[in-house]
């Protein structure tokens, strides 16, 4: 059963966090409280913030993937779960599932990979391929960018039913299909959307995020740093004085948690190859996040400078 916005609401009260939402609560990690995000079709909680990985590309017993493999050790570290692939995305599913044997950490990590065909049997070939090259548990399976829903929908709830996925759901990276996005929305029983949407790129809040907290759909936010526009704007610019008020250090804090304070169940999935920068972005699960004042103002600063 999915949790209301209500249930939501409680379970944040329950947990003793001042949060409008409810979406998210903040949990032991170590030492570090981070925040988690609730999916709502089932109350399970994973760490706010997760990792894209379209540049994970290569041969993957070569020493290029040496950089691959650091990034994805702290990212673990710093208590990250949610990792996002595709067959789409090169070899990444291939290099993933070889990474994550290789540091113990599969079975560790929540996985979320895609499938784009318009046949019903190839879809079907498509996920059992996902299934080999990842090496374990696929915790979401997701339509990539509309294409074949339809067809993989009946076979993902098929699927899902039998426990081979835990989640379902869509995708899209462009505005143009936020339409369609929402049709399938209401059409289907959806555990997941995954969207574009950022300081950058706020389309989504206008109709898919609202439909997304009606219907109890969690979100993965793809393009968070508005595909590099938002560094391109601050660059070279202090952080504002209201950074302190949320414990941002750096710009890419202050972005992700722009997204992760949103009401809706989000999770931003920014693409990251270099330990560094994983390092810099986990950090946004840490501490306060905007509340709806705040929010505004950093949307104002923003228009500004794009």
């Amino acid at each position: 059963m999915k949790l209301t916005r209500r249930d939501l609401i409680k379970l944040g009260a329950g947990a003793g966090v001042a949060s409008l939402s409810g979406a998210w609560s903040p949990l032991m990690a170590g030492e570090a409280a981070i925040i988690k995000t609730t999916i709502p079709s089932t109350g399970q909680q994973v760490p706010c913030v997760g990792i894209g990985t379209v540049k994970f590309r290569g041969d993957p017993g070569s020493a290029g993937m040496a950089p691959f493999k650091q990034t994805l050790e702290t990212f673990h570290e710093l208590g990250g779960q949610v990792l996002d692939t595709s067959p789409n995305y090169g070899n990444s599913e291939e290099v993933l599932g070889r990474l994550l044997a290789d540091l113990k950490l599969r079975d560790k990590v929540f996985m979320a990979t895609k499938v784009d065909r318009e046949d019903r049997l190839e879809g079907m070939a498509r996920m059992e391929e996902s299934f080999r090259r990842l090496g374990g548990k696929i915790d979401l399976m997701q339509v990539h960018n509309l294409r074949g829903t339809a067809a993989e929908l009946g076979t993902m709830m098929s699927w899902k039913a039998q426990g081979r996925f835990r989640y379902i759901g869509v995708t899209t990276h462009r505005v143009s299909q936020h339409e369609d996005m929402a049709l399938v929305m209401n059409s289907y029983p959806l555990d997941f959307i995954q969207v574009n949407y950022s300081l950058a790129d706020r389309a989504a809040a206008e109709r898919i995020l609202p439909l997304a907290q009606d219907k109890g759909i969690a979100v993965l936010v793809n393009r968070p740093f508005g595909n590099g526009k938002l560094f391109g704007a601050v660059k070279g610019r202090d952080l504002p004085d209201w950074a302190a008020e949320i414990d941002a250090h750096s710009w890419g804090q202050v972005f992700l948690k722009y997204i992760i304070s949103h009401p809706a169940a989000t999770i931003p999935i920014p693409g990251t190859t270099k330990p560094h920068h994983a390092r810099d972005n986990m950090g946004a699960m840490v501490g306060r996040l905007p509340d709806p004042n705040l929010r505004q103002e950093m949307e104002s600063y923003m228009d500004a400078l794009l």
